[in-house]
């Protein structure tokens, strides 16, 4: 449990740290709409595990279905890699379900890998809205965070590396099957690089040591890219880089 709530905190934003304890107040950690939703996001995955390990009769009671969902939900989000159990043994999708987690990530300016809860919290809200538009083409509603409206630039960037991220994925994905692993290795296998998080599926669901070494070397690179996020490496490819 110690392990839990530490892994959590590293999943803050450390400037949202540093105002809670500059002005001595927690609350800041709720007012922070990041925050809220990552740990909105994580008591439901908690619960969501919690249920279906009971119900499956995985574990026994109630309790220890809760202690072992807890820990690997929040070792998984958070990029922390940590794990109590072999989560690969769960039944249904639950493993599959939790590679997917790792793409949300922690905070922004956080020690987590991932997309980063705020990009996908406004990739959601820019899908909601979208709709909104097709069903009402004449109104005029702003995409907003809490009370700020955001412009079409911060839009537009975010789509930007949702896009780059995906492409990139897709195409070290490709690579990890061009080295003879099969799909849900090789998908895992980058999900866990790029998202920074550790243990996978399949082969690679312990470590990478049975796997090529060209494998290896997509997962170095996946790991680079997940954690530089993308557009730091891609801008290297660049000419104009380089020119100036």
């Amino acid at each position: 449990m110690v392990a839990v709530v530490f892994m959590i905190l590293g999943s803050f934003n450390f400037g949202v740290h540093f105002i809670a304890m500059r002005k001595r107040n927690l609350m800041l950690y709720l007012q922070d709409v990041e925050v809220r939703t990552f740990l909105l996001v994580v008591c439901f995955f908690v619960l969501l595990y919690t249920g279906f390990l009971y119900s499956s009769h995985t574990y026994q009671g109630i309790g220890q279905s809760l202690e072992y969902s807890l820990f690997e939900v929040t070792s998984i989000i958070t990029s922390t890699g940590f794990g109590i159990t072999d989560f690969t043994l769960w039944p249904l999708f639950m493993p599959a379900l939790l590679i997917f987690i790792s793409f949300i990530g922690g905070c922004g300016g956080s020690t987590a890998g991932g997309i980063k809860v705020m990009r996908v919290l406004l990739l959601a809200k820019q899908g909601m809205h979208e709709l909104f538009v097709l069903l009402h083409p004449k109104a005029i509603r702003p995409v907003r965070v809490g009370n700020q409206i955001l412009n079409e630039h911060v839009i537009q960037a975010i789509w930007g590396f949702f896009s780059a991220y995906i492409l990139v994925f897709i195409i070290l994905t490709l690579g990890m099957l061009l080295t003879g692993l099969d799909q849900v290795t090789a998908f895992s296998a980058v999900a866990t690089c790029m998202n920074n998080l550790g243990p996978g599926l399949g082969e690679v669901s312990a470590n990478f040591a049975g796997v090529s070494d060209a494998a290896k070397l997509v997962g170095v690179l996946a790991m680079l890219m997940g954690r530089l996020e993308v557009f730091t490496l891609l801008v290297l490819l660049m000419p104009e880089f380089w020119r100036n």
